[in-house]
């Protein structure tokens, strides 16, 4: 009982609850747009996968040039009021293609723009939203903040996907949007009302912080690089849900709004239960996460050979667990092994790495997906989700094994 009362420690930080609360419900606002989106773009725009790969990549594009900048602002600027501005923007963003929907006139092409624009916000918002949860609690109730923050995403997951398949069964994906501007609008209010006073902010940055000292550090540390490579691979081939949900459920499966969006709660469950068992966990080894990113990648090929909507479902629940566990593991290891006057640069760095690979591989499963079909396509995403966490393993072993040696050495 002591250490399951343990487990929820964060919550004693008023602060904490309203930034959990706020983005709990822009989370249900997120799934909402990234559902109705896809389907806008599958079943009402009536274009294949090359097409959706392209918007998606579209909205993860600025992180290849926006999430390292970003980190520089975090670690320089109030992450709060950065907050305030991405949020506000992306509240517009979904807004504007609302009204597009609703009146008939949106296009492919405003579809691509206001992906690229929401794409941009999100990659100045993420440095600066992980590094805030240092913050708003304790080092020492870090990795439980981030446990629960991830539990909060893919337990609104459950809820955004479900209920956006109903309303576009009933409504069309208009309103989809129109929930996650509103959602938006209420992390802008939830983090207006934060006690700046109990903040754990640490002093200013001396002089102009530069993104090559990160670098350098991450460079430094063959156990952070290693990591990140694997968080590379992992995100850049197996985290292709948003593409391969749709297309399953359109083409392979055939069916409709409703249980389309349901495939979303299903990796929700899985994803959620890796979260709360990681409030639970100390930190893991950079070789734990190269075996989870291996699991993963393997059930991933699992379920490219799902022979029902059944059993893919099935399967996305383990999908689901194992993704997080790889994803909230490697965040949290590198936000603890990381200096705190580092750790929004080196968070942006993990970002672009995290987000920066889907601009190059959406068009990739989009294109393979049309042209020898999205079955194929999905297990050769798990295979290279599998396989590259291992190279990147073998080619810093060596490095590594000199690493621990000396931080032994140091120890005694």
């Amino acid at each position: 009982m002591a250490r399951d009362r343990e487990s929820f420690t964060a919550f004693r930080y008023r602060n904490y609850r309203i930034w959990f609360t706020s983005i709990f419900i822009s989370n249900i606002g997120t799934w909402s747009q990234r559902v109705a989106q896809d389907w806008l773009v599958v079943v009402d725009l009536n274009k294949g996968g090359s097409e959706l790969g392209i918007v998606t990549a579209l909205q993860f594009l600025p992180a290849l040039f926006l999430s390292a900048p970003g980190g520089i602002l975090a670690d320089r600027f109030n992450k709060r009021k950065i907050l305030m501005i991405t949020n506000a923007g992306g509240a517009i963003t979904a807004l504007i293609l609302g009204i597009l929907v609703i009146t008939q006139t949106v296009t492919l092409f405003w579809v691509c723009v206001l992906a690229l624009i929401l794409g941009t916000f999100s990659a100045i918002d993420s440095p600066s939203g992980q590094s805030f949860n240092s913050e708003i609690v304790s080092k020492d109730d870090l990795p439980k903040a981030v446990g629960f923050n991830v539990a909060n995403f893919h337990s609104a997951r459950i809820i955004g996907p479900a209920i956006t398949g109903l309303i576009i069964k009933v409504f069309g994906t208009g309103p989809a949007f129109f929930i996650n501007a509103f959602s938006f609008v209420f992390v802008v209010i939830g983090l207006s009302m934060m006690n700046t006073k109990e903040l754990f902010r640490m002093p200013p940055h001396e002089g102009k912080p530069r993104l090559r000292e990160a670098w350098r550090y991450i460079t430094s540390r063959p156990d952070i690089s290693l990591v990140i490579l694997n968080v590379f691979f992992a995100a850049t081939f197996g985290l292709n849900f948003q593409i391969s949900n749709t297309l399953f459920a359109t083409q392979v499966f055939h069916k409709d709004a409703g249980q389309y969006g349901i495939l979303g709660s299903f990796i929700a469950i899985g994803a959620v239960i890796a979260a709360l068992v990681a409030t639970r966990r100390g930190k893991r080894t950079p070789y734990e996460l190269v075996s989870y990113a291996a699991g993963f990648g393997f059930l991933e090929i699992v379920l490219s050979l799902s022979p029902s909507y059944f059993i893919y479902s099935l399967v996305l629940i383990l999908c689901g667990f194992a993704a997080i566990s790889t994803m909230l593991s490697s965040n949290t290891y590198v936000q603890l092994s990381t200096r705190a006057n580092l750790r929004g640069r080196v968070m942006g760095i993990y970002f672009l790495v995290f987000l920066g690979g889907t601009p190059f591989g959406s068009p990739f499963i989009g294109w393979s997906s049309d042209a020898i079909g999205i079955r194929q396509t999905l297990a050769i995403c798990g295979f290279l989700t599998g396989i590259g966490g291992l190279t990147s393993y073998l080619f810093l072993k060596r490095k590594l094994t000199a690493f621990y040696q000396n931080q032994s050495g140091d120890a005694n």
